[in-house]
């Protein structure tokens, strides 16, 4: 089996999708840093190994850390291994930690936020249109990064005076260009910063996630200070940078298609539809780090043998002809059905899913709504990818705003 890198700059994400899927449903690859792991790329074995519990999510079982192969300044250590919390447990201890940050992000429970996510939207619009008209805005900047961390910050009880540092600190953690020799300091801030809003919400408890979480854990559900801690990160983590890519993937899409485009903004096509399929096409998450198997696993004709480590590869899985035929490569906002996981699938698929899809509902529609003119302010082909081999994320998207709806220039 030929093994793949994958490329640390993410300079043809399409690309090397493509050569995943091509080398069959179980592909060998080299993460940054020369780590050897294997790659689910196939929409049905990722749907089959997501539920078998021959895979799992303790590190230890990885024979590439059993043997010391792995550095703790290994620039993506913190997705390997950020400590006890439902990301890195499975079992009894995974439904006791999930189960308290999913009822907090039950349907109905996230309705309650539009009023709040409409709010938050309206003033980020009316931001942009204070901007100095016919000038290059970067979108993700100005309207798809604040949305999404105001919201989960307000759910979680994270001030905003936080905002500046976590955006940096999280920028560190994502990336695979942070350098090895400032990797342990980073993960000892990400932690300082986590433990102090914890620490002031014991003091200070309010209405917010993290306020529960602490009172669970001393009404009897022994959640541990490093499982509040952990949690808090890992919700605010995912739940603000899976919804920016989103919302910007969606953006690309529409202004690369122009045709489904002036549909959606004529009311032919549905806003769901256009999410749903930018989740599949454009998947805001391309790789999934890790999971590891526990016995040897038959994987289509292949075998992903026992202490290995696993990525799900939702980058190529979620254009995959076996499950979305001869035209999975090609966006279609009409597409039905449309049953992609990327949000994952089974005990572990995503709880704050819900949620992205509220705000991208919500915004997305505002948005084009208010600047019905907008266009991208460079073409699609310079649109560059951040060094992020788990998100999909842009540096930056400029676009050219218009005038706003109700204003005459």
């Amino acid at each position: 089996m030929t093994r793949i890198a994958l490329d640390p700059f993410v300079t043809d994400l399409d690309a090397e999708s493509a050569a995943l899927r091509a080398a069959g449903p179980l592909a060998e690859v080299e993460l940054p840093g020369g780590v050897h792991v294997y790659a689910v790329t196939r929409h049905a074995e990722a749907r089959a190994l997501l539920t078998d519990s021959r895979v799992v999510k303790d590190i230890n079982v990885w024979g590439a850390w059993q043997r010391g192969e792995i550095p703790m300044d290994w620039p993506l250590i913190g997705l390997a291994n950020p400590g006890r919390s439902m990301l890195t447990v499975d079992g009894a201890d995974h439904r006791r930690l999930r189960t308290l940050v999913a009822q907090a992000l039950t349907v109905r429970r996230v309705e309650r936020l539009r009023a709040g996510i409409e709010a938050l939207t309206d003033a980020s619009l009316e931001k942009l249109a204070a901007l100095p008209a016919g000038e290059p805005v970067d979108l993700k900047a100005e309207f798809a990064y604040p949305l999404p961390m105001n919201v989960i910050s307000e759910l979680m009880g994270v001030n905003a005076a936080d905002h500046p540092r976590l955006k940096e600190l999280f920028e560190k953690f994502f990336s695979t260009q942070t350098p090895p020799e400032e990797v342990p300091q980073m993960m000892a801030d990400l932690g300082a910063l986590f433990t102090k809003i914890v620490d002031d919400k014991r003091t200070n408890p309010g209405d917010d996630l993290t306020s529960a979480l602490i009172a669970a854990s001393e009404n009897g559900d022994h959640l541990t200070d490093e499982e509040i801690v952990n949690t808090l990160q890992l919700i605010i983590a995912a739940g603000h940078e899976t919804t920016i890519s989103l919302i910007v993937n969606v953006v690309e899409a529409l202004q690369t298609h122009p045709e489904q485009r002036k549909k959606v903004l004529n009311g032919e096509i549905a806003w769901d539809g256009v999410i749903e399929e930018t989740l599949r096409w454009n998947t805001p998450t391309s790789h999934v780090l890790i999971r590891f198997a526990t016995e040897d696993i038959e994987v289509g004709d292949k075998i992903l043998p026992k202490g290995e480590g696993l990525i799900i590869s939702f980058g190529a899985l979620g254009r995959d002809e076996e499950q979305y035929g001869p035209t999975a490569g090609e966006f279609d906002a009409t597409r039905t059905p449309n049953r992609h996981i990327a949000f994952g699938h089974g005990p572990h698929v995503c709880p704050g899913a819900a949620l992205s899809r509220l705000e991208a509902g919500i915004a997305l529609p505002a948005l084009y709504e208010k600047f019905p003119e907008l266009e991208l302010a460079v073409p699609a082909s310079e649109l560059r990818n951040k060094p992020i081999v788990t998100q999909n994320d842009l540096y930056e998207l400029p676009v050219k705003l218009g005038c706003p709806f109700g204003h005459e220039e």
